[in-house]
């Protein structure tokens, strides 16, 4: 038998103590162990619950829902909706309606607009509009179509160019916002072809950029401007301020250092006339963002940005240089599938359309799209019969001749094939350089539209580098014209990612990766706006037609966080939604008919405009 000593439960000094003095008792033998006792039942399972909702992306700090929306012209909308904007008084939208039989500005009332979601949005309309139809003479000046609208208090400002390359353009001003019943009351003669009008936040001054575009044979070529139109008492200046770039003349090799771009057909003959071109009347102002002080223009086709000090009207030009592609996926082949690539020797020239821009620790930043625009210009060469000839063409100098356009005074664009480089060069391996019976997938960027003014650094008629259209991207900018962040190759990799196939798709068809040689999905419409206290960007694809949206409160750590689409990719349909996106105006929540903020697309190609609420998550 095993004796077992047990112990009261002491500490162990007690313990210790314990057995010193009094001892321990002494246990008896083990007992037979207890029988196991019976398992009890199993309780009845208790009921499922209900399934939670769905989280929101993780990244998704706002959301977009279609919530209006109106279709201008629909049996020939093409051109219908170009350029929006708000009026907060009226709670109304005014769009340029360039597709009707006259000259007009749509009148859009959005005051009844809910939060309601359009139960199809790919059809549905819930808004109707009034035409404002505006004078084709004024001034004595034969007008074209409107380019550009802008609203602040009680007026509406409007770019309309002449119908002449030769003259000037007018902002034709109207009062009578406030009750939604503009009425004219006077026309400002600015600089050649204005194409975008703005008010300054204060509503002190109305800025127009003057693209002055030259005739098809470059026989005219009107130096491009900026125009400054000053309120005095709440009531525009009879006569505007025309800031010319004339400075700059003689300055363009120093400019092209900076990474700007000059393509034009200097030193040529043309219709007999020798073609001269200077800095000023090569320079086209596209976009304007404003503050009261300054002025931010951008300068596409020659890859630049003016700053305008708006207290003396002084200019500054300043190029935006290039992006290496070499660090991004890119996808220069049009084979019907995604097929992306990084490449040595190629870069991009930003060449931006819209710019918008906000502050940031009170210091300023730019946002611009990064399209991309090409220079090719036609004239009429018209025998006795009135056809297009080529040999009259040949005579007066053309370049080219096609029977529907006529004689090519000038061109840049050409594709990556049709450009010879050095034997060997890893162009030549990727690129190729024989134009005829062209094996694309053995060389991705074959087709490639590229600037044939680019990339040939000892002019020996042998390219060293591509320059494409565009960068395929937004970037932020500091107020020296300083990249902070670019969105890369994000639009393309996102697209790709969701539509397959059907990503870089064209505007006025659904045919897939059918732009992916030529500027991919041409980031063009853009505007920037506070939802809660953060900042955005929102981004429209000019092809495929999605909008992007980006955190960008710290420019210098912006985010992805949405990408929506209302359009039928079906491959080979109609095109069915909203297609290219033109023009954009946020609306923050205090002005907003629905409470929520609202982001307001002119959609040119689909020719409807298109109403997005944002909410806050």
């Amino acid at each position: 038998m095993i004796q077992v000593i047990k112990c009261s439960k002491y500490s162990a000094l007690a313990l210790v103590i314990s057995l010193s003095l009094t001892g321990c008792f002494l246990e008896g033998d083990d007992g037979e162990p207890g029988s196991v006792g019976t398992q009890g039942e199993t309780g009845t399972a208790g009921t499922n619950g209900s399934d939670g909702s769905d989280g929101q992306d993780a990244n998704a700090s706002i959301s977009l829902s279609l919530v209006g929306r109106i279709q201008l012209n629909p049996s020939d909308p093409e051109g219908a909706a170009e350029i929006v904007q708000f009026h907060s008084a009226s709670k109304t939208i005014y769009a340029i309606n360039s597709a009707a039989d006259e000259p007009t500005i749509e009148i859009i009332d959005a005051s009844s607009l809910t939060s309601e979601v359009l139960t199809n949005p790919l059809s549905s309309e819930n808004l109707t509009s009034i035409a404002l139809v505006l004078p084709t003479e004024q001034s004595g000046v034969v007008l074209a179509g409107p380019t550009s609208v802008a609203v602040a208090g009680d007026w509406m400002a409007v770019a309309v160019p002449a119908a002449d390359k030769a003259t000037n353009g007018l902002v034709l001003f109207y009062n009578g916002l406030d009750t939604s019943s503009p009425t004219f009351v006077k026309a400002v003669e600015v600089g050649n072809l204005p194409d975008m009008v703005t008010f300054t936040p204060d509503a002190s001054k109305v800025l127009t950029a003057n693209e002055g575009e030259p005739s098809g044979d470059y026989n005219i070529d009107p130096e491009g401007s900026i125009s400054v139109i000053t309120m005095v008492d709440g009531i525009p200046s009879d006569t505007a301020i025309n800031v010319s770039f004339s400075d700059y003349n003689g300055k363009q090799a120093e400019l092209e250092t900076q990474g700007m771009h000059f393509p034009n057909p200097s030193g040529r003959t043309i219709n007999g006339t020798l073609i001269n071109t200077t800095v000023a009347q090569d320079l086209e102002p596209e976009y304007i963002t404003t503050t009261n002080e300054v002025a931010y223009v951008t300068l596409q086709e020659n890859n630049g940005l003016a700053i305008v000090d708006l207290t003396d009207n002084s200019v500054k030009v300043i190029g935006l240089g290039f992006k290496d592609w070499s660090d991004y996926q890119l996808d220069g082949m049009e084979d019907g599938t995604v097929s992306f690539g990084q490449y040595d020797d190629l870069y991009g020239m930003y060449m931006p359309d819209t710019i918008a821009s906000y502050q940031w620790k009170d210091a300023n930043f730019l946002l611009t799209a990064n399209e991309g625009d090409a220079r090719e210009y036609f004239f009429d060469t018209l025998n006795a019969d009135g056809d297009q000839d080529e040999d009259l063409c040949t005579a007066a100098g053309g370049q080219d001749f096609d029977e529907d356009d006529g004689c090519l005074s000038y061109t840049e664009e050409t594709q990556a094939r049709r450009l010879d480089y050095a034997a060997g060069s890893n162009l030549d391996t990727i690129a190729g350089d024989d134009p005829k019976d062209f094996d694309f997938t053995a060389y991705p960027l074959g087709r490639l539209t590229v600037t044939n003014e680019l990339g040939d650094s000892d002019n020996d008629g042998e390219y060293e580098a591509l320059y494409a259209y565009g960068a395929r991207s937004f970037t932020i900018w500091d107020n020296n014209g300083l990249v902070v962040f670019d969105s890369g190759d994000d639009f393309e990799r996102i697209t790709a990612s969701i539509h397959g196939n059907a990503f870089n798709n064209n505007n006025d068809e659904n045919e897939g990766d059918s732009r992916s040689a030529n500027k991919g999905p041409e980031p063009e419409a853009l505007t920037v706006g506070k939802v809660g206290d953060k900042t955005y960007a929102f981004i429209g694809m000019e092809r495929l037609g999605g909008i992007f949206v980006y955190d960008v409160t710290n420019p210098y750590d912006a985010k992805f966080v949405d990408y929506v689409i209302n359009r039928d990719l079906t491959e080979g349909g109609d095109i069915i939604g909203d297609s290219a996106p033109e023009g954009m105006a946020f609306v923050d929540a205090n002005n907003s008919p629905t409470g929520a903020a609202l982001l307001i697309i002119g959609n040119e190609v689909s020719g409807t405009v298109s109403v997005w609420q944002i909410a806050e998550n």
